[in-house]
């Protein structure tokens, strides 16, 4: 049968969303069908909704290139909206939607107009700077407990990388020169996939504007270059604001728009940013 789904975006970051709770589907084989610009609907992955015994809603999240991601500050987003418009859960008495990810429960407080959610404030839950729990190979940076400042060598360049994980992994790079004319799209894949990272990794490049303004491209983990990430630009602030370089919020300014941060250098981080339905269709069986 041919499977409903809707096609939103967050900041420019897109996703596929898709009510699974009764469907039985090879999801990452879906993803990489659904997600292709040409042949498919175009898309940064696909958000599935399934049931959950620790939440109220389960999200599941797939690449274009068909792996799983632990979670997206976006994608949880879109998932929400998904789900709150038509129904499929309710905020809880405090106002919030308690969802399962890949990388643990996470509360969404949602910002509703008409009876529909158009942008929402999602508690990211704490970093992790431990290498293992990352994962990184701290030892390839001679470091076993923190990877920070550290060289990376990616190509022909020597890079100073920050590694964290905020339900995903994450490596951070402040360049001397403005983010848009460093060689993403050339050393993305070669940082992605470095010996040092294990399950692969996010990338995110940075300037700082000010106190509370920075500028970021991203790198997604099995997609390549995004408009936007919600993880991404969390770990961009939280990098940022372990250096020095901002306050306890910063507003994030990516290609596809921007997304604000809260993180006052311990506990959760919070994410705040739009959500947009673009359209719905049916994917033929």
């Amino acid at each position: 049968m041919p499977i409903p789904f809707a096609k939103l975006q967050g900041a420019g970051n897109d996703y596929i969303a898709i009510d699974g709770r009764d469907i039985d589907r090879d999801w990452a084989k879906l993803s990489v069908e659904m997600s292709k610009p040409a042949f498919g609907v175009g898309s940064d992955g696909i958000v599935v909704v399934q049931r959950s015994k620790k939440a109220q809603v389960r999200m599941r999240v797939f690449n274009p290139d068909g792996s799983e991601a632990e979670m997206s500050g976006n994608g949880i987003r879109l998932f929400a909206k998904f789900v709150l418009d038509r129904k499929l859960a309710l905020p809880g008495a405090d106002g919030g939607l308690v969802i399962e990810t890949g990388g643990g429960v996470r509360t969404l407080w949602p910002m509703m107009q008409g009876g529909k959610m158009v942008s929402a404030r999602v508690s990211m839950g704490p970093p992790t700077f431990v290498p293992k729990e990352i994962p990184v190979d701290g030892a390839a940076f001679g470091n076993p407990d923190r990877v920070y400042d550290s060289p990376l060598k990616a190509g022909d360049r020597t890079l100073k990388v920050t590694c964290l994980a905020i339900g995903n992994p994450h490596c951070v790079v402040f360049p001397d020169g403005p983010v848009e004319k460093f060689p993403l799209l050339d050393l993305g894949p070669l940082v992605e996939r470095h010996k040092a990272f294990p399950n692969r990794i996010n990338f995110e490049i940075v300037n700082v504007l000010d106190r509370s303004h920075i500028r970021a491209r991203i790198f997604e983990r099995g997609a390549g270059e995004t408009m936007s990430s919600g993880t991404g630009s969390t770990a961009a602030m939280i990098a940022s604001r372990i250096h020095g370089f901002v306050g306890d919020e910063v507003k994030v300014l990516l290609p596809g728009g921007t997304l604000k941060i809260t993180w006052p250098g311990k506990g959760a981080a919070f994410l705040e940013g739009p959500a947009v339905e673009v359209f719905t269709g049916l994917w033929p069986d």
